[in-house]
């Protein structure tokens, strides 16, 4: 089977929750994500958008006002940020403890060596990599 190359502009991971608020606390001022842009009366959807400085790569929660039921993942579903400096992670890490987001532990072991994993509102999984990724 061949497969044809493509350019893509960018990425967008979008997830409903029925945890706006917290999950909009947990990315903004827990892991410090910016927020690039944000909507409302969408066809009954609210939602907001995340992303990296300089990167094309974005996150989107979204609510809906008949509900946004999200079922909780499994404990190896993640979102993996690579940091290569250890003192953010740190920082960031210390932020969501603060607001009740203790480290677990990770499905996978090999995510524990150079990371903090933490689930967000909706049970979701970040883990904080300290490395330069791949």
């Amino acid at each position: 089977m061949e497969f044809s190359d493509f350019e893509t502009a960018q990425i967008r991971i979008a997830r409903p929750t029925d945890r706006f608020e917290q999950i909009i606390e947990f990315y903004e001022q827990g892991l410090g994500l910016t927020r690039l842009t944000e909507f409302t009366g969408h066809r009954g959807y609210t939602g907001v958008i995340y992303g990296l400085p300089g990167a094309s790569y974005h996150l989107e929660f979204t609510k809906h006002v008949d509900g946004s039921p999200c079922p909780v993942p499994s404990e190896d579903n993640l979102l993996v940020l690579y940091i290569p400096n250890k003192n953010e992670i740190d920082q960031i890490y210390t932020r969501l403890k603060n607001m009740g987001h203790e480290q677990v532990e990770p499905e996978n072991h090999y995510w524990k060596e150079k990371g903090i994993t933490v689930e967000d509102p909706d049970g979701w999984r970040i883990v904080l990599m300290n490395t330069s990724g791949i």
